[in-house]
């Protein structure tokens, strides 16, 4: 789990400026041609419930935050469906593209209803989300939907231990969440794809509100596997947005900054429970991948601006500043002023 650390000093604090710049008084745009809005793409839930997460997570939000949050709980309950469930495309005019969205989709909306549950701007944003969650009964096979989910789940519990929905809806969700036998590759798939760290986050999360500690164990055990896995050089390697499995070479491109802003998550929950500072050293390697300690020596992240660059290529970044990079960059930058706001850790 060695990885090359050094300070928290050079890490920026998050910049909301370009969020600000890519929210319309409907949402959060999903796209962007370098800094300028795509709204030909339209909108998507995904984005504007991990846009919604994000502004829940950031302490004392300024009033223009809290507007913009007040902006992305309306569209998640504006996409959710009368019988549960929610759309996830929306076109420029606020018309739905789909019936519904993708399982994914809607686990990241019920994650975000969780985390604005117990930490939401405003106690309307709290009280609907609880009640928006409440309403939720995600049916998946899918292990990111349900880690998703699950992360959710674990939010409401954080507020409301007592919280029966939540009790039983984190037990069967993490049903769908394994660790394999192979020592050599103990990955729940035959290849790692996307958003990779969710799981084992979601496992820590789970074992610590079920009171399980061998699940807490196996998704420790997981997540230490994949760091080994995802680094190179001491730095992290994310796999590309393509997928990795064994005997593929590597690094791979594009890598995608929503794997670091995972990372950084996990590592926190694996610090929270075994209060081991090396998982710490871990969330300032996935923030200076951010910074150019990566396999390109390149910064996703505009400081001028407060936007995400769009990946990592084998010679620089995509320019493209849109949505879910943006989140990712963002979180990450959260996660890592949190870490040291509560360990009081500057370096390493």
């Amino acid at each position: 789990m060695d990885m090359r650390t050094d300070s928290f000093n050079d890490i920026p604090l998050p910049s909301f400026d370009h969020l600000r710049h890519m929210t319309s008084s409907l949402g959060l745009w999903e796209h962007a041609r370098y800094t300028t809005p795509r709204s030909d793409h339209g909108y998507c839930t995904d984005d504007n419930a991990r846009a919604l997460l994000v502004i829940s997570r950031q302490p004392e939000p300024t009033a223009d935050l809290i507007e913009l949050g007040r902006i992305y709980m309306n569209f998640v309950q504006a996409a959710s469906l009368s019988v549960g469930g929610f759309h996830n495309r929306r076109r420029a005019d606020g018309s739905w593209a789909d019936a519904i969205g993708s399982d994914d989709s809607q686990g990241r909306a019920i994650w975000a209803l969780g985390v604005a549950a117990r930490l939401g701007p405003e106690e309307w944003v709290r009280d609907a989300a609880r009640e928006l969650f409440d309403a939720q009964d995600l049916v998946s096979d899918s292990p990111r939907a349900n880690a998703y989910a699950v992360l959710g789940a674990a939010e409401v519990l954080g507020a409301l231990p007592d919280h029966l929905r939540a009790q039983e809806s984190i037990a069967s969700w993490v049903r769908h969440l394994r660790i394999g036998d192979n020592p050599s590759w103990p990955w729940p798939e035959s290849r790692l794809a996307y958003d990779n760290a969710r799981i084992p986050g979601a496992l820590i999360a789970a074992g610590t509100c079920l009171g399980d500690q061998d699940m807490v164990s196996n998704g420790i055990r997981l997540l230490d596997w994949l760091v080994s896995t995802e680094t190179r050089d001491g730095h992290f390697s994310f796999a590309p947005a393509s997928g990795w499995a064994l005997g593929e070479p590597r690094p791979g491109f594009d890598q995608q900054p929503l794997e670091a802003t995972a990372f950084a998550d996990a590592c926190v929950r694996a610090w929270e429970v075994t209060g081991d500072e090396a998982w710490i050293g871990l969330v300032l390697a996935a923030a200076r991948w951010l910074m150019g300690d990566n396999d390109v020596g390149a910064i996703l992240y505009d400081a001028e601006t407060g936007g995400g660059f769009d990946g990592l290529t084998p010679t620089g970044v995509n320019l493209n500043q849109g949505a879910e990079s943006t989140l990712a960059a963002l979180s990450t930058l959260q996660t890592a002023a949190k870490v040291r706001a509560e360990s009081g850790i500057t370096a390493l």
